[in-house]
C-alpha cells in the first residue's frame, strides 16, 4: 500500500514538472515554482504520506528530478530550485521543517549518483535550496543549515566513503558555517 501511494506521488509529481517546464527557456528560475505548485496539487490526493515527511521529501524531489531529466534540462542548476520548492511546499503544508530538509537533500545526492552527476555540487545546491527555503519559510535557518549538512553526508556515506569526502569538501568549500557545523559532527 505505501509502495503504490509513494510511487504514485513520484509519478504525480514527475509529471507535473514535466507538463510544468515543457518549454520554458530558464528552467533554473521556473522549477521552484513548479516543485511547490505541484506539491500542493498531489498532496490533496496523498495527505495520507505526509505524516512521514522525510519519505514524503525524498518521493517528491525524486520524482521531480526524473521530470527535469525527461524535458532534457541539466539537473544540477536545478536542484536548488527543486529541494527549495520541496521543504517550502511541505512546511507550508505542515510538514516538520527537519524532516523536508532531511528528505529532500539525501535523495537529492542519491539521485545524483543515479544519474553520474557531480555529488558535491548536487550537494551544495542542495544545501542552498533547503536552506533558502527555510528562511522564505520563516523557519530556523541555523537548524535547516545543520540539518541539510548532515543530510547530504549521510546519503554520500550510504554511497561511498569517497562520496562522502567530495560532498564534505565541496561544503566547507561552498556553504557558509559548513566547517564548523561538520566540525561539530565528528566529535
Amino acid at each position: 500500500m505505501v509502495f503504490s501511494i509513494i510511487n504514485h506521488l513520484v509519478e504525480g509529481i514527475k509529471g507535473g514538472i514535466k507538463a510544468s517546464l515543457k518549454g520554458v527557456e530558464d528552467i533554473s528560475e521556473s522549477v521552484f515554482d513548479a516543485v511547490k505548485g505541484t506539491i500542493i496539487n498531489s498532496v490533496k490526493e496523498s495527505s495520507d504520506f505526509l505524516s512521514d515527511g522525510i519519505n514524503a521529501a525524498a518521493s517528491i524531489v525524486k520524482g521531480a528530478i526524473g521530470g527535469v531529466v525527461d524535458v532534457g534540462a541539466t539537473v544540477i542548476k536545478s536542484i536548488k530550485g527543486i529541494v527549495k520548492g520541496t521543504v517550502e511546499g511541505l512546511m507550508k503544508e505542515g510538514v516538520k521543517e527537519d524532516e523536508a530538509v532531511k528528505g529532500a537533500v539525501g535523495q537529492a545526492v542519491q539521485s545524483a549518483k543515479e544519474l553520474g552527476l557531480n555529488i558535491g555540487d548536487t550537494a551544495v545546491e542542495a544545501v542552498r535550496g533547503s536552506i533558502s527555503a527555510v528562511k522564505s519559510a520563516g523557519g530556523d535557518v541555523t537548524l535547516a543549515t545543520a540539518s541539510s549538512i548532515k543530510a547530504a553526508l549521510t546519503a554520500a556515506k550510504d554511497i561511498s566513503m569517497e562520496s562522502y569526502e567530495a560532498v564534505k569538501g565541496s561544503l566547507e568549500s561552498s556553504v557558509d558555517g559548513a566547517k564548523e557545523i561538520i566540525s561539530s559532527i565528528k566529535k
